[in-house]
């Protein structure tokens, strides 16, 4: 699976960014057909201002498989399986044959129309092995997270435009951003207006920790948990119909 979010839509975090040029990189639109050349069958959106999305089913892991949904205009790519599902249909009022990617989907719906609770909590009741990208073309906001143990590994990255760039394809990843990606961090996720944050570790802020790569140079960064830094207190919600994707 692929997504570039343009940077209006999804700023990349400044430590991704690697010194080194790369002349060889591949523009945003190139790297979607790159994808589709070297992915058989495989289903390109284009997303308009926003970006585009990218997704094939072909050589996937039956025990994580790839899933790709739409409803009421959000779209969502989903790599892994949800334990929980059952109880999470439940929670969310969905039918009997919903599964992972229509959960994820309601479950941010539910987070922007409504907002019962942080993001952060959200994340962390979805149990499981899982990726997943998400974008809403009616807020043109994103929704991307990784479980806790990083079972399911994505990569992101920057391009020559500073789009935002994601994919399971580490070889894709490169071809677009050249040294300036690195692994989409476990335990977090990253919301167009909030940016990356750890849901395990909500209240504390994530620092970039460079990483160099066998030449020396600088490749990306991870993000660590900053056991000393704290957030301030988020912002309190203003009625029931307060936009939770403007506020995270």
């Amino acid at each position: 699976m692929l997504a570039v979010f343009e940077k209006s839509v999804a700023k990349c975090p400044e430590g991704l960014k690697s010194p080194q040029s790369d002349p060889d990189l591949v523009e945003d639109g190139s790297i979607v057909d790159h994808f589709a050349d070297l992915h058989s069958g495989s289903v390109t959106i284009n997303l308009g201002s926003g970006g585009a999305l990218a997704y094939s089913s072909a050589k996937q892991n039956h025990l994580s498989p790839r899933l790709f949904g739409v409803v009421d205009d959000i779209f969502c790519l989903f790599q892994g399986h949800i334990d929980n599902v059952a109880s999470l249909k439940q929670q969310y009022g969905l039918n009997k044959t919903a599964n992972e990617v229509v959960i994820v989907i309601e479950a941010y719906r539910t987070l922007r129309d409504r907002g019962p609770y942080p993001a952060d909590q959200v994340v962390r009741g979805l149990h499981g092995s899982f990726a997943f990208i998400l974008f809403d073309s009616s807020t043109k906001a994103t929704f991307i997270a990784v479980d806790a143990d990083g079972s399911v590994p994505i990569y992101w990255g920057t391009n020559s435009k500073e789009d935002l760039v994601l994919s399971d394809d580490i070889e894709i990843i490169k071809k677009g951003c050249g040294k300036s990606y690195a692994p989409f961090p476990k335990g977090c996720f990253f919301t167009t207006s909030g940016g990356l944050q750890s849901f395990e570790h909500p209240l504390n802020e994530l620092k970039p920790v460079p990483r160099v790569d066998s030449q020396g140079q600088v490749c990306g960064a991870t993000f660590k948990v900053d056991a000393e830094s704290k957030k301030a207190s988020g912002m309190p919600r203003v009625g029931s119909a307060a936009n939770w994707s403007s506020h995270y």
